[in-house]
This record gives C-alpha cells, structure tokens and sequence, in this order.
C-alpha cells in the first residue's frame, strides 16, 4: 500500500492511499477520514460509495463528511467506483466501463478480468483497511450516491450482520426495470435475469429486507428521478414493514450540494447505530 497524501482535517487525518488489487487485477485508490480518536485506539468506520463517473476524490472534497465525522469519531473510506489503467476495458458511453462498476463481479468479456467490484468492496478492500489503519471492523455502517446508493444497499442485505446500518442519496432503487440497470446488468452479468435480482435494492427489500435501519434522501427535483424510481422502494419498503425512513426533499437535485446538506443527517443516523452495537 502507498499514501499519496496526507492532510489534517478537523483535528483528524484525511488519507488518499493506493494499492495492488488481487480482485480488480489493477492499481485502486481509495480515500481514508480518520478522526482524531484513532490516535488512541480503533474507530467505528463508514463507507461512502460514490456514483457515476466519480472516484474517490468527489465525495471527499464535495460531501462536507470530514466535519461530522470528526464530531461523532467516525472513520470514513472512499473506495474508487471501478477498476482503473491502461488495460481495462472501457467504454464511451457515461454510465458503462470505467467509473461504472456498478458493484458488481462482471462474469461477461472484456469487463470478468477487472470489473469485479463486488469482492473488492465486500472483501479485499475491508480486509487491507483492517489490517493498516485503527478501525473496529466489528463496527461498519454504509451510505451512497446515486449508482453508490444502489451498491450500499444491496450490500446490506447481501451481507446480513455486517452493517449496523444503511443510508443512500437518490440510490438506483430497482435497476431492473430502469434504464440506469438494465443495460450495465446485461453488459456485466449477461442476458440471464435471474443473476441481476442480488443487485437490486427492491427485489431484495421484497425477498429479505435489512437487519437494521434504513434512511433515504431523494430530491423531488432530481432531473434522474424516473431513472431512479425511489416508489418502488418505498412501495417495496411498506410491504415488507421494514424499519426505514425514505424523505423526499423539496427542491433539491441530483448534486453534491443535495449530499452536503444533508450529510450531518446521515451521519448522525449511522453514529446512533454504531455506538448502540
């Protein structure tokens, strides 16, 4: 692992590291809040997964996280959003190949050699944060954007027990019926629906649910709110009595001026379900 730098930042430290990826096959890069406290023993960690196009660099300087984390002694990561060099594959579209990894492990060519994010959130990365920064793994909530918003919360109910709890912005909610979906799934997991159900968050909020609470943001101005379709969500959500709370926020879009504002909620949320475990 190599720093690339190191600033302070409310009293903590905020790291930007890179590594070799045994998932990925390539170079990551992923960024590291530290509060304060991890001078004196191991913090409670945040994950926060970014959406298209982004890498670790927008939440970090965009979110305003730094502030609230260091209050409530967080530690929060910033993963990249795909694989990255010279030999992944890529595409010219936005929302596909690199910066679209959609939190998948890619089973279809050219994308199974790098794009498989899925182990390199849920394994490879947990595992190297572990074992090189003051962080009690015992003790992990997750939050996203967008594309992250999905990634987090099929996360969640994929791996039951090992968040305490799970927030999103304006999260891709039901990416099988949804242009922002269904057009990555097949690319990366092929025309076979059945192995797309594990990536969407409303499929599995129907088939399991969270272990633990649930909050949602989403701005009643998003110009991708069709794409994003949060009703299926909150519909999902009803049905399955789920301890969640889904808020629709006047005026606001799909920008880091909507994460920002509301940033001192999220973080505020996953602090009372880390210090209760």
């Amino acid at each position: 692992m190599k720093t690339i730098s190191e600033n302070t930042s409310f009293r903590g430290t905020q790291g930007v590291y890179s590594h070799r990826s045994a998932a990925c096959s390539c170079d990551m890069t992923f960024a590291l809040f530290l509060p304060e406290e991890a001078k004196q023993g191991p913090v409670p960690l945040m994950w926060f997964l970014s959406g298209l196009t982004c890498t670790h660099e927008n939440a970090m300087t965009k979110a305003g996280a730094q502030a609230w984390a260091a209050e409530h002694g967080i530690a929060i990561v910033f993963p990249d959003t795909s694989p990255r060099g010279d030999d992944v594959a890529d595409d010219d579209a936005y929302d596909l190949g690199k910066g679209a990894g959609f939190y998948v492990n890619a089973t279809q060519d050219p994308w199974k050699p790098h794009f498989q994010m899925w182990d390199y959130i849920a394994d490879e990365l947990p595992a190297l944060l572990g074992e090189n920064f003051a962080l009690d793994m015992d003790r992990q909530a997750i939050c996203g954007h967008s594309m992250g918003g999905h990634g987090a919360l099929t996360l969640a109910m994929n791996l039951p027990g090992r968040f305490t709890s799970v927030s999103a912005f304006a999260p891709i909610a039901h990416p099988t019926s949804s242009d922002w979906g269904r057009k990555q799934l097949a690319v990366y997991l092929g025309n076979d629906e059945t192995t797309w159900a594990k990536h969407d968050a409303t499929l599995l909020m129907t088939e399991r649910g969270f272990d633990g609470p649930i909050l949602i943001d989403q701005g009643t101005d998003d110009q991708f709110l069709d794409l994003l379709k949060p009703e299926a969500l909150a519909e999902a959500i009803a049905k399955a009595r789920q301890n969640a709370t889904l808020r629709m926020q006047p005026g606001y879009d799909h920008s880091y001026f909507f994460i920002s504002t509301f940033m001192e909620d999220h973080i505020a949320f996953h602090a009372d379900a880390l210090y209760a475990r």
